[in-house]
């Protein structure tokens, strides 16, 4: 008989699974892991001891695998990236509220994050549910954003001339393929819920179609300071064995830098998605 608990969060955002092993998960328990993750947009589990094949194969049961073009790889894994920050850095990588992969025209699923490394203190991420920020708004606001395509890009990240991409050099490479220009609904759908969600981000969305730059500028500041609210996040900290799952088109996150002159590595496997509707 299954141990398996689910303690949600927050109503409606975030849970935490225990009694489980993820290297060991059977097809029932995954099934119920699976159906938390879609309600709940991010799981979390602890007490974990996930070895790199086990990770892999874990994020393989969710679907197949992303190869990150920018991320510095695990040595013989190149579809686990490392989030790194050695004591002498002092930017992070992820620092800012942004969702992986918007700027491909076919978005990640989500992504399998496992800590290897952590400092003594600090380095929580946080976690914004974009369904519940959209269902905050009024009807005929989110009927005017439901007209609307947003504009996303890699360039100004990860491309040669972009300052992050220095600040964080060794970890992130390849600045010449970063060329991903994509253009998607403001609004769009869940896959599997049906739910409606706010589908932009600060990391990567760039303006709105047929916006002037000022105009794009006041609407997504708008949206960003909406969805930052307290009432639509979740805070996870991390501790040896944990392991984190997000939804990448229901939610932001945001590593939190707090811990300078500290190591924080960690390991991600990143799912493919499929087209957003």
């Amino acid at each position: 008989m299954s141990a398996l608990e689910i303690r949600e969060m927050k109503d409606g955002f975030g849970a935490e699974i225990r009694g489980i092993d993820l290297a060991h998960l059977s097809d029932s328990d995954f099934e119920k892991v699976l159906k938390t993750f879609r309600q709940q947009g991010v799981v979390f589990f602890r007490d974990q001891s996930l070895s790199i094949e086990d990770h892999v194969e874990f994020a393989k049961r969710l679907g197949p695998i992303n190869i990150n073009r920018f991320f510095q790889p695990v040595d013989n894994y190149p579809m686990v990236a490392e989030v790194r920050k050695e004591p002498d850095q002092k930017v992070n990588v992820g620092g800012a509220w942004h969702t992986d992969h918007s700027y491909d025209e076919v978005p990640a699923l989500g992504s399998v994050l496992v800590a290897r490394e952590l400092p003594a203190s600090g380095g929580d991420t946080l976690f914004a549910n974009l369904s519940l920020a959209y269902e905050a708004l009024s009807p005929g606001f989110q009927e005017m954003l439901e007209t609307l395509e947003a504009r996303h890009s890699s360039r100004h990240v990860f491309g040669a001339q972009a300052r992050y991409s220095e600040e964080v050099s060794g970890r992130i490479g390849n600045p010449e393929k970063a060329v991903q220009d994509s253009l998607h609904p403001v609004v769009i759908r869940h896959p599997d819920t049906g739910r409606k969600i706010l589908y932009v981000n600060p990391g990567f969305t760039i303006g709105i179609e047929g916006w002037s730059e000022s105009e794009s500028k006041a609407l997504l500041g708008f949206l960003y300071h909406h969805a930052q609210q307290p009432q639509f996040q979740v805070r996870f900290d991390w501790q040896p064995g944990s392991v984190a799952l997000w939804d990448n088109r229901t939610t932001w996150h945001n590593a939190v830098n707090d811990y300078p002159g500290q190591r924080r590595l960690m390991h991600r496997v990143t799912i493919e998605g499929t087209p957003l509707q």
